[in-house]
């Protein structure tokens, strides 16, 4: 049976089954990063909604009659920092240009060092053991389903 996985997704020459472990973990790793990072940017969206909708409570408290609340939203919380000195988009710059920017670059050396560039190497081998040759639905990729033989 040929392995008729794409060169981008195969292992290179000399690579060590460890290595291709620990990098696929630092890949799984860069995976839950970039799931905070979106859970960052969802409280950052949802902190300017809740600004604005604290604005028309804020206005409605006043026509309803109830200033002295309308006045501690207006100087408790409108216009605060979520954490000390930080507006939401605060948050994400520093984010942004820390840490994720740290972990993100640290990847991008380990794919470009250990394994020539190449992404998913790790899961590629696993689906490749995983599949069933032959079946619809278990081609090896893209272009396999569609007749196409595989780039060397």
């Amino acid at each position: 049976m040929t392995d008729q996985r794409d060169a981008e997704h195969r292992r290179p020459e000399g690579v060590s089954d460890e290595t291709v472990e620990a990098v696929g973990k630092l890949s799984a790793a860069l995976d839950h990063i970039e799931d905070a990072r979106g859970h960052m940017y969802a409280f950052h969206r949802l902190m300017g909604s809740a600004e604005r909708t604290m604005e028309e409570a804020t206005q409605l408290m006043r026509e309803a009659g109830h200033g002295e609340i309308a006045d501690a939203l207006d100087r408790d919380v409108l216009g605060g920092n979520p954490l000390p000195g930080m507006w939401s988009f605060q948050m994400v710059e520093a984010y942004d240009d820390g840490f994720y920017a740290r972990a993100k670059g640290l990847h991008q050396r380990a794919l470009d060092e250990l394994l020539e560039g190449r992404r998913h190497v790790f899961e590629a081998e696993m689906k490749e053991l995983r599949r069933t040759h032959g079946r619809e639905g278990h081609e090896a990729t893209p272009a396999v389903s569609e007749g196409v033989e595989p780039n060397e």
